[in-house]
This record gives C-alpha cells, sequence and structure tokens, in this order.
C-alpha cells in the first residue's frame, strides 16, 4: 500500500507534463516517453533517472538541472534543447540527434554515443570539454 500515493502522484506529474507541457521539478524516475513529442516542454530540475526516451522528439525542451542519469535517448531529436547543469551520467544518445544543445555545467560522464549525430553541441566521444 506505502507505493500506491507514489505512482499515483507520478501518474499526475506525467498527465500533467503530457496536458499542459510543463512539469518542473517533477519525479518520473523510469517513465516510458517512447515517442512522444515532448516539443518545448519545461522539464527543469526533473528527476527522469532511467527515463525512456526512445524515439522522442525534445525540440527546445528545457531540461536544466534535470537529473536523467541512466536515461535512454536512442534514435530521439535532440534539437535547441538545454541540458544545462543536468546530469547526464550513463546517458544512452545511440542513433539520437543532438542539435544545437545547451550542455554548460551539465554532468557528461559515461555517455554513449554510438552512431549519434552531434552538431553544435558541446559533446564528443572521448575526452572533457571546457569553455
Amino acid at each position: 500500500m506505502s507505493t500506491t500515493p507514489i505512482q499515483a502522484s507520478k501518474s499526475n506529474e506525467l498527465n500533467r507534463l503530457l496536458s499542459t507541457g510543463e512539469c518542473e521539478g517533477c519525479n518520473l524516475v523510469g517513465v516510458d516517453l517512447s515517442g512522444v513529442h515532448l516539443v518545448g516542454v519545461d522539464l527543469r530540475n526533473a528527476n527522469l533517472q532511467g527515463a525512456i526516451l526512445v524515439n522522442a522528439n525534445l525540440e527546445g525542451a528545457d531540461l536544466a538541472g534535470a537529473n536523467l542519469q541512466g536515461a535512454n535517448f536512442t534514435a530521439a531529436f535532440v534539437s535547441g534543447t538545454n541540458f544545462s547543469n543536468a546530469n547526464l551520467t550513463q546517458v544512452n544518445f545511440t542513433q539520437a540527434k543532438l542539435i544545437d544543445s545547451e550542455v554548460a555545467g551539465a554532468v557528461l560522464q559515461d555517455i554513449t554515443l554510438t552512431d549519434a549525430e552531434v552538431f553544435n553541441t558541446a559533446i564528443s566521444i572521448g575526452g572533457e570539454y571546457s569553455e
């Protein structure tokens, strides 16, 4: 019984995200948003640890300060997305398109970029980036 309120809360937050495009600070750990259009959503400081965002469209999304540790962005469209100060540890960007996205201050450890297309985004294979 103790997990029901937590699941209900997560469900309410997910519904809020999908209906309004705003869910700042939401707890969406492990949520499956595969194929969802999240264009321009506000997920600042949200907890999306382990989230599944396969084939999602995150064009213009604001994920500043979000915890995305272990999230799966396989084949996602990530254009103009703000990842400033986000935790991107162990994020999977396999076959993703990362274009014009902001990663200043983000933790970029152990990310997977297999067959990813990265343009005008300060993410690279092998090494740290500093401005």
